[in-house]
């Protein structure tokens, strides 16, 4: 699944566990902080510290490695996740703090990400999920900044990758692609939304189905973990 697409609290995670494990599982706070002291999130291997704090890449490999531990005992606590009975939870706009796919630091935060051509970079900001559960709808919405030759100013844009959802099993989410859409932001923000010209089928490589499918391994009131059909683990809380 492609993805052009905070502060924690202790809360009971969307799954079935017994009564008497409630206590001694691992919450959210416990596991990735508050993000505002020494151990939260942001200080083991999520944010970035630059000035954009987007939260993709990691610092270290060894907090990466530290991070994910951490991620799988959530997980772990949390038991199975059944969005059958819950699926409401996932209402709501969600920020990406943590993605797998950027923690090598090659995007995210005001790194450079990859080029068009040799003049006009793109630095990838925020990333964020928008979910409908009435209207199945599922939006990746990217912030992007479109480099110029100087003397130009960078391009503000949002990219909003806009999907349908629906649930597969318990815990598995199925997203199929219906368009993409750019609008402008900053000082050009009155502008019309544009909407991108969908490749043919017949010219869209195999590899590129539309579609892809992800599971839901962790979910609370303000905190989702997932974990791709091509490997990729995500962090998600609500924004």
């Amino acid at each position: 699944m492609s993805l052009l697409s905070a502060s924690f609290t202790a809360s009971t995670p969307i799954a079935l566990a017994s009564s008497s494990s409630l206590s001694s599982r691992p919450t959210a706070r416990s596991i990735l902080g508050d993000g505002n002291t020494s151990d939260s999130i942001s200080t083991v291997g999520v944010a970035d510290s630059s000035p954009s704090s987007s939260g993709y890449a990691g610092n270290t490999s060894d907090s990466i490695s530290s991070l994910k531990l951490n991620l799988l005992e959530l997980e772990a606590g949390g038991g199975f996740v059944n969005l059958s009975l819950g699926l409401e939870n996932l209402q709501g706009r969600w920020k990406l703090i943590y993605s797998s796919a950027f923690s090598s630091r090659t995007l995210g935060g005001s790194r450079p990400g990859p080029p068009i051509g040799r003049l006009l970079p793109i630095t990838l900001g925020q990333v964020f999920q928008r979910i409908d559960i009435l209207s199945k709808d599922f939006d990746n919405i990217v912030e992007l900044q479109l480099g110029a030759p100087w003397p130009l100013q960078p391009l503000e844009v949002t990219a909003t990758l806009a999907h349908k959802f629906e649930l597969i099993g318990s815990s598995k989410i199925k997203i199929v692609f219906e368009k993409t859409t750019m609008k402008t932001a900053g000082n050009l923000s009155q502008l019309p939304p544009l909407e991108v010209p969908r490749i043919p089928d017949a010219l869209r490589p195999p590899s590129n189905t539309g579609s892809g499918e992800f599971e839901v391994t962790y979910l609370d009131s303000d905190t989702r973990i997932t974990r791709g059909d091509r490997g990729e683990l995500r962090v998600f809380v609500i924004a």
